[in-house]
């Protein structure tokens, strides 16, 4: 568990990174621009580290089944080996669908349009600007989709339905609460991460869709990233003694 909870910090981190400077930057002052290389660059990263954790979570939704289903052969299905091989298959299969989707939208003709209505490089907002049909490059990132959203979404429903049907054969109120705790902060998660990305790309179009995008691209590129280390640490026992020395201490201060 912790192997991929450190990759998906180390995936947080770069997120955040290809996105919040040059936000930063925009909102220091008058000037919202942005290169042509930074617009690319911003594209390929945010199009490589999406899939990615897509993969990257339904690989932890095979881990917390085969801990919840399988506790006793736990340590041969999760060998050391093999979750490196998971871990690099999410990280290869995101940065594969960037290279094949980055040139796709680069290479539209946009007649002069510069001006990204976002305040990202994503996709959606650069295939808006095209002044060609679009309609074969929607054809390949939906084909692309496939493999990288919806067989995730799948996998991870399919697993959590394993974990329910297995915690309610569990009969020890004890025994149904850790298998709660064990799963409760990656479902927090996938909820959070696989509900902004859905609503967004299954609104219809509109105005107020697209200024509704914006806010949900906020929610997964910049608060999701930033909340996931919170959802997993307040389930840790250290964390919760830390916390509470640390409240009992200032207490102590003030009184």
């Amino acid at each position: 568990m912790y192997f991929f909870l450190a990759n998906l910090s180390v995936l947080d981190l770069c997120f955040t990174t290809g996105s919040v400077p040059q936000l930063l930057h925009n909102l220091r002052g008058p000037d919202k621009t942005i290169s042509a290389p930074g617009c690319a660059t911003q594209l390929f990263v945010v199009l490589a580290l999406g899939g990615v954790e897509c993969v990257l979570l339904a690989v932890m939704a095979y881990d917390r089944r085969a801990a919840v289903c399988q506790p006793l052969r736990y340590a041969v299905l999760l060998r050391p080996r093999r979750c490196g091989q998971l871990a690099a298959l999410a990280w290869l299969s995101g940065f594969a669908n960037a290279l094949v989707m980055t040139p796709q939208t680069l290479l539209l003709p946009r007649c002069g349009r510069r001006r990204v209505d976002h305040f990202l490089c994503e996709m959606p907002a650069l295939v808006g600007m095209a002044c060609v049909d679009t309609a074969a490059l929607e054809a390949l990132a939906f084909a692309l989709a496939v493999p990288i959203v919806l067989a995730p979404l799948a996998l991870i429903l399919v697993s959590y339905g394993h974990i329910a049907r297995a915690v309610r054969r569990i009969r020890t109120g004890a025994g149904r609460r850790k298998a709660v705790r064990t799963c409760g902060a990656h479902l927090a998660v996938v909820a959070l991460f696989y509900g902004t990305i859905i609503y967004m790309y299954l609104q219809p179009p509109s105005p107020r869709a697209q200024d509704r995008g914006k806010f949900l691209t906020l929610l997964y590129t910049i608060v999701t990233p930033s909340v996931n280390p919170l959802i997993y640490t307040l389930r840790n026992r250290d964390v919760h003694e830390a916390a509470r020395k640390v409240l009992l201490g200032k207490g102590g201060a003030e009184a």
